[in-house]
């Protein structure tokens, strides 16, 4: 067949090529048609065999629901015991006794555990997952003792108690020295601005002037009063030998200063004195004049 083709003229040839090229092309498409229709057509069968397995489970819970438990909500075959209780109070076994399924009496113990107190039995209808039937029927058990109602007051009272004794007026306490507990004796320091203070004074080594308390957050000047600072830093930066967490990690330097100044030690050795540091563009006088005590180049 193919020797009868090359007594064609080349514009026959042409259009024969053409042809079974259009042909072919046809052939193409028809199968890749076809593939696709099947390709949908089976995951339409097994969407629908998806959806008809879901009805049937949601069927057999429905039944399963319908079989075992009764109008009230409580399960068929459970002993129901109803007596007088505390939602407050009330342990698992002793809530389950009054015929409450299991998911409830965690959402009620989860609610005690968060903090959450029942106030009035309305509010322990509210419970998540507590059938409307369920509650009525447990309505009349409902016992809260109007103590509970004042139980924040009674906790205030205690709270008032237990108040921290603070300093009289003119009292003086050591700023590098003091701890927690003495600096809440002071009067406007509570437990945040006590912690504060400490961290600070480990990150800077000590403080070395009472105007540094100004540099933490909420620590207003009437406190300085309170205060006194003696002696010197009891830690310092070693310009020649710290790394570069250690030297960044202090208030008054930063990563780029940090960073010059392992550079220069790399490049011509150690660091002399403050008057080397000047010359670095990192550092401007302000910062040279904080740094200065805190600064050891042994």
């Amino acid at each position: 067949m193919w020797k009868d083709f090359f007594y064609y003229s080349r514009s026959e040839r042409r259009v024969i090529l053409l042809l079974l090229g259009l042909l072919i092309i046809l052939g193409i498409s028809w199968l890749v048609c076809w593939r696709l229709y099947r390709t949908e057509y089976v995951r339409q069968e097994d969407s629908a065999e998806i959806d008809s397995f879901l009805a049937s489970v949601k069927q057999r819970e429905t039944a399963y629901a319908k079989r075992n438990y009764t109008a009230s909500g409580v399960r068929k075959g459970q002993e129901v015991v109803l007596f007088d209780f505390n939602p407050n109070t009330a342990d698992s076994v002793q809530l389950k006794k009054l015929g409450l399924p299991s998911f409830v009496v965690r959402n009620i113990l989860r609610y005690r555990e968060k903090g959450g107190t029942f106030r009035t039995p309305e509010a322990f209808a509210r419970i998540y997952g507590l059938k409307e039937e369920q509650y009525l029927l447990l309505k009349p058990y409902i016992q809260i003792p109007p103590r509970e109602e004042n139980k924040q007051d009674s906790v205030c009272e205690q709270v008032k108690i237990q108040r921290i004794e603070k300093y009289p007026e003119g009292t003086l306490v050591a700023l590098n020295e003091a701890d927690t507990a003495q600096l809440k004796r002071i009067p406007g320091v509570g437990s945040g601005i006590a912690k504060m203070i400490v961290a600070y004074r480990n990150r800077l080594g000590g403080f070395v002037r009472l105007e540094q308390l100004q540099e933490i957050l909420h620590v207003d000047t009437c406190l300085n009063k309170w205060f006194v600072v003696q002696g010197t830093p009891f830690r310092k930066i070693r310009v020649n030998k710290d790394g570069l967490d250690k030297l960044r990690n202090h208030p008054y330097m930063d990563f780029y200063k940090a960073k010059a100044i392992l550079e220069y030690r790399r490049k011509r050795g150690n660091i002399k004195g403050l008057s080397r540091l000047s010359l670095f563009e990192e550092f401007t006088e302000k910062d040279l004049q904080r740094l200065s005590p805190y600064l050891s180049f042994e």
